[in-house]
């Protein structure tokens, strides 16, 4: 079943501008990235604020929204670019499967829990682990496979 939170019209047009514009001058919030990512139809280049989320020297990607289409489209072209400031880095992700979110959920909502747990149908950080894979199927989750400068980032 496809799951999708639209943003609020505060979201939309205040909270995702200033969090994209101080991520995009070099100031990461909490994790802040912007992720690039060429469009599935048009392959124009998207641009969207995401929390990048460090386990263990592993990187991830968490879509709390559900199916957004920063989620479709990167599934579709299978990486993209993070930002922060003139730093660029070219990824390339998978998408990890329903029972192995757990671990990742948890580490996301216990960084990002104050932000975030309106999207998580009550789960928390503290959440058992069968309450996490009851909301695992609403959630993406995109493990960060690659990373390198892009050398043609100035």
């Amino acid at each position: 079943m496809t799951h999708y939170e639209k943003p609020d019209w505060i979201t939309t047009h205040l909270a995702n501008p200033v969090i994209k514009f101080m991520t995009t001058i070099g100031f990461s919030v909490r994790g802040s990235r912007v992720l690039a990512v060429a469009g599935r139809t048009s392959g124009r280049i998207r641009t969207t604020p995401v929390n990048l989320l460090e386990i263990d020297g592993r990187s991830y990607l968490v879509a709390p929204r559900g199916e957004t289409e920063w989620v479709r489209n990167i599934r579709v072209a299978g990486g993209g670019q993070l930002r922060l400031g003139r730093q660029r880095e070219v990824i390339r992700v998978d998408e990890i499967p329903d029972d192995a979110k757990p671990p990742v959920l948890r580490a996301y909502l216990r960084r990002w829990q104050m932000e975030t747990a309106k999207f998580f149908d009550g789960a928390t950080a503290e959440s058992s682990e069968t309450e996490l894979r009851r909301i695992a199927p609403r959630h993406p989750v995109f493990k960060i496979q690659e990373a390198r400068p892009n050398i043609f980032s100035h």
